[in-house]
């Protein structure tokens, strides 16, 4: 009876206490006026105040600003001093105290915000920087400096991005490069892994690290710095390559260790970011149209007899769909070289792996698989190829392409293509075409 009458009241307390936090839960709280902001109406995390007395979410208002505004959202005055707004600290004092006030309700107090760096800041900085360029030791400390500053926040990474932080430090590596003493190459490293934090750069920082010197520094990083060197020097060459104005490619050719510190990349891989911009920066040098055609030739050549072709291939049989894609991309443009296509032709496991990707990625996966297998299938003694490629179900993948529809340039290929197939077909038995009947684009 006693234990009876506990659990009673036991579960009375539990309930009154339920029946209280629901009281509390269903309590609507309500954010100060004061405390949010007038542009997108939450409260604000950085205050800052206009030359027009209202006080905005510093990020609200910079994208007010930077979309062309040049007037106050609720006043409609125009602005004084845009660039630079005034941090509220009053404001933002409150704020955090409400929120330790309201914890209960599951209000998070927000952080004190770092003051961000000013215009006037950075342009001093770099000014150092241009000046102590050539003092190995001081230039290190300044862009550790910039580097900090920028992963702070977006808005500082905006800030030197426009004052030309990338022409600046372009310099500064070519500065090191014709110097380069590697006792010091801790210095070259943080330039590099400085400049990857600004990516894009601009037409006149890729010339500059365009530069003969800067290659062979590169290339060297990519073949003897750390993992995060070798991958901050792939980044920059990937964006180098892309360049429109000057070719690159024979200049790469020309350094020893390039085309192998690219290849050994992808072969020993540090993560698919890596990979990803290696196979991009191999695209570049055997596909690019601002290279000379000797220059391609060469390249495609020179990869295969790496050995390439072959990785590429075991890639492809298990990879993601992005870098799916980028090593079709490559395995095209080398096999536009006769030493490509025989490393291609001769790999037991091309053909299999190029059939199975059509129609099974996307569609630019697919358009470079009938591009390779149209470039093999066509040599004078692709007859072998063919007959395998038929035993695969080809035929009827590639009848299924033209229906569902392609490129122009790929409807031309695959059609010529199954006339090639279609030649062979009395030695082949092909794969009963219900076997696609539950075939689906996953695109």
């Amino acid at each position: 009876m006693m234990i009876s009458t506990w659990r009673k009241r036991k579960t009375e307390r539990m309930v009154a206490k339920r029946g209280l936090m629901e009281d509390i839960t269903s309590m609507e709280l309500v954010i100060p006026r004061h405390y949010t902001c007038p542009i997108s109406l939450d409260l604000m995390k950085d205050p800052v105040t206009l030359s027009t007395g209202i006080t905005y979410d510093r990020e609200n208002i910079e994208k007010w600003i930077e979309a062309g505004n040049q007037t106050c959202p609720i006043t409609n005055q125009t602005l004084r001093n845009i660039g630079e707004p005034i941090p509220n600290h009053s404001i933002r004092k409150m704020i955090q105290q409400w929120c330790v006030e309201n914890k209960d309700h599951g209000i998070e107090r927000i952080p004190t915000p770092r003051i961000p760096v000013t215009s006037s800041e950075v342009v001093e900085l770099l000014a150092k920087i241009s000046k102590e360029m050539h003092d190995s030791e001081v230039c290190k400390e300044l862009v550790s400096k910039v580097k900090k500053l920028v992963n702070e926040s977006e808005r500082n990474k905006r800030c030197f991005v426009t004052n030309g932080t990338a022409h600046v430090l372009s310099a500064a590596f070519v500065a090191f490069s014709e110097e380069i003493n590697m006792k010091n190459s801790s210095t070259g490293e943080v330039i590099l892994s400085t400049l990857t934090t600004i990516l894009p750069l601009d037409g006149e920082s890729k010339s500059n690290l365009g530069s003969i010197s800067s290659l062979c520094c590169m290339v060297w990083f990519l073949n003897n710095g750390s993992l995060s060197c070798r991958r901050n020097a792939v980044f920059l060459l990937k964006d180098i390559l892309k360049m429109e104005e000057h070719d690159k490619v024979e200049i790469l050719l020309g350094i020893e260790g390039a085309l192998e510190g690219l290849v050994k990349l992808v072969k020993e891989p540090i993560c698919p970011t890596t990979t990803k911009a290696s196979l991009l920066a191999i695209y570049h040098m055997v596909n690019s149209s601002h290279s000379s055609s000797f220059a391609n030739k060469k390249a495609q050549s020179r990869f295969a007899d790496v050995g390439l072709v072959e990785l590429l291939v075991e890639m492809l049989v298990d990879c993601e769909k992005s870098i799916c894609e980028k090593a079709l991309g490559v395995l095209d443009g080398i096999c536009s070289s006769i030493e490509g296509r025989k490393r291609a032709y001769s790999y037991a496991l091309t053909v299999p792996v190029l059939v199975k990707k059509l129609l099974r990625v996307s569609d630019l996966a697919t358009e470079f698989s009938v591009s390779i297998l149209w470039k093999i299938g066509k040599r004078e003694n692709g007859g072998d190829v063919l007959v395998e490629a038929l035993k695969l179900g080809a035929f009827q993948k590639l009848l299924l392409l033209l229906q569902v529809g392609c490129s122009e340039t790929t409807k031309e290929k695959a059609s010529e293509l199954l006339k090639l197939l279609n030649v062979h077909r009395d030695r082949a038995e092909c794969v009963d075409s219900l076997d696609f009947k539950s075939l689906k684009r996953p695109f």
